[in-house]
């Protein structure tokens, strides 16, 4: 089973010339699911993993799944405004402005491992936010984990300045 050949692409969505790589298709199939979460959490099986953090809202599937697998805690990352308990929160910049995301300011505790999770990496903004509101607050974030990469966007490459490793499954040419 190719995990890329399960991934659904929608052309020209939502705007055209973007290439929209739909994960529900992967999602709803047991068994591309369950090796999709196996192969995402396959380099720390037997580590001490403390939390995984998933951005909303396709990272809280996978991310709620792999640590499940790890046997840690789950951390949502959301956008501003959506959680009940103080927060803490990042800035962060999107192709035509600025947005914020936030998590409880308890979700984390210094130096805990934390492993982000998402579903796809592209330009690396939501990511490279996410895993500075994590480091800010004293976070170990030991891997940032994504089913898709777009390398053409330079994502990755935005994370793995902050010093943390980035793991993806398969890559998709284009944006």
């Amino acid at each position: 089973m190719n995990i890329k050949d399960i991934v659904r692409t929608i052309p020209d969505y939502p705007k055209p010339g973007i290439m929209f790589r739909d994960i529900t298709t992967l999602l709803g199939n047991a068994q591309a699911f369950r090796r999709t979460v196996d192969e995402l959490v396959q380099p720390w099986a037997g580590s001490k993993i403390d939390k995984v953090a998933g951005i909303e809202a396709r990272g809280f599937i996978l991310g709620g799944a792999v640590a499940h697998q790890v046997s840690a805690g789950f951390v949502p990352i959301r956008k501003k405004g959506k959680l009940p308990f103080e927060t803490v929160r990042i800035a962060y910049s999107l192709e035509y402005g600025i947005d914020e995301m936030e998590m409880h300011k308890d979700a984390i505790a210094p130096g805990e491992k934390v492993i982000l999770v998402d579903d796809l990496i592209a330009t690396g903004g939501t990511a490279e936010a996410a895993v500075k509101l994590m480091q800010n607050i004293g976070a170990q974030v030991v891997a940032a984990c994504f089913v898709i990469d777009l390398p053409e966007l330079g994502g990755r490459a935005k994370v793995e300045a902050l010093g943390v490793p980035v793991r993806t499954l398969v890559e998709f040419e284009g944006h």
